[in-house]
């Protein structure tokens, strides 16, 4: 299993407060300067990245893989004892949810928070994992987390319901990645209800992200632009997300042939670049770094018939993924996007 967040907190504070011990501006100095001088000028400056070193040893989120081998460089340490494998649930967790599936009257917050580890761990595993391999279990944790949101009140509703509506959205992505259209569209659309309930701007967003990248496997240049429109308009949307789904949208108007709106978009998501770089992106869109972020924009670039352009944006991010993850099966139309575009006259 993949150590929780929590856990790889613990380990980058020790390691940062071990001998010779550095606050976290230095490290966040370190870390620059254990960068590619190429690679460098895409890092947030040390202000913003001493402060993402916080969120990370707070457990609040994890460094990207484009930081693990800083951390690597910069402490000395394996990345997989900074990293690597852990229990991410204890017996007494595991007992604690089986009960709560029993007796749903007696979930408690460390269920929720049972619960939210295994989506992460599952959504991690997905980055490398066919879907297929994920889909059972994934399915049958959605069942519990929804049923759960059903008994649970006051604060531990409140906890729950962001975790269940992820639940969905998940097993809506995975249907998608599947092929299941007409299930992934509506565990999509129930995602994006169960998002609004929790309050969460990034997770509804997301649902409306997943379904925008439905329409383009259907190749529904229409549903493309509305879906990331409406993602790109969601109030409480993350810059990272905010950023893609303008990206995304453009490529949709390419694909229309409205050049000019979707020029317009991509000029407004290089607005966003710099608010994108300097926060993290929010768990439910993790991926969504800098570096990824340039796949999107080839592919928008490719729909407008700039050839050489998209081929060296798709190139750098698909050279960006981490080895395992670079013949993944979501890779697959950004590998052949780029030999559509270093092969156009």
């Amino acid at each position: 299993m993949f150590p929780g967040k929590k856990a790889i907190g613990l380990r980058l504070r020790k390691a940062r407060e071990a001998p010779p011990y550095w606050s976290r501006p230095d490290l966040a100095r370190l870390l620059r300067a254990a960068a590619d001088p190429r690679d460098r000028p895409g890092l947030p400056h040390v202000s913003p990245l001493a402060e993402m070193i916080k969120h990370w040893e707070a457990g609040k989120f994890v460094p990207g893989h484009r930081y693990r081998p800083l951390y690597v460089k910069v402490t000395g340490m394996s990345e997989d004892d900074l990293f690597g494998a852990d229990e991410a649930l204890t017996p007494d967790d595991r007992d604690r949810l089986a009960q709560a599936i029993a007796r749903p009257a007696r979930v408690d917050l460390t269920v929720v928070g049972s619960l939210a580890t295994i989506l992460a761990a599952q959504r991690r595993l997905n980055d490398t994992a066919d879907p297929a391999a994920i889909l059972p279990a994934t399915l049958a944790q959605t069942d519990v987390a929804t049923t759960l949101l059903q008994a649970a009140r006051g604060p531990v509703r409140d906890a729950l319901a962001p975790v269940a509506a992820e639940y969905v959205q998940f097993s809506g992505w995975l249907r998608a990645e599947h092929r299941d259209d007409q299930r992934a569209a509506h565990l999509l659309t129930d995602a994006e209800a169960l998002a609004d309930d929790a309050g969460s701007g990034e997770l509804a967003a997301q649902a409306v992200n997943f379904k925008g990248y439905l329409a383009r496997q259907q190749g529904n240049a229409r549903g493309v632009v509305r879906h990331f429109l409406t993602a790109y308009h969601t109030p409480g949307a993350a810059p990272a997300q905010r950023l893609g789904d303008a990206v995304l949208a453009a490529h949709g108007h390419a694909l229309l042939g409205d050049h000019a709106d979707a020029r317009r978009l991509l000029a407004e998501a290089e607005t966003l670049e710099d608010a994108a770089a300097s926060s993290l992106p929010p768990d439910t869109a993790y991926w969504l770094t800098p570096d990824f972020q340039h796949v999107n924009i080839g592919l928008a670039l490719l729909g407008l018939g700039e050839h050489d352009a998209a081929a060296e944006h798709l190139q750098a991010g698909l050279e960006s993924l981490p080895p395992d993850q670079r013949d993944a099966a979501w890779t697959a139309e950004y590998r052949d996007a780029l030999r559509q575009a270093r092969e156009a006259p």
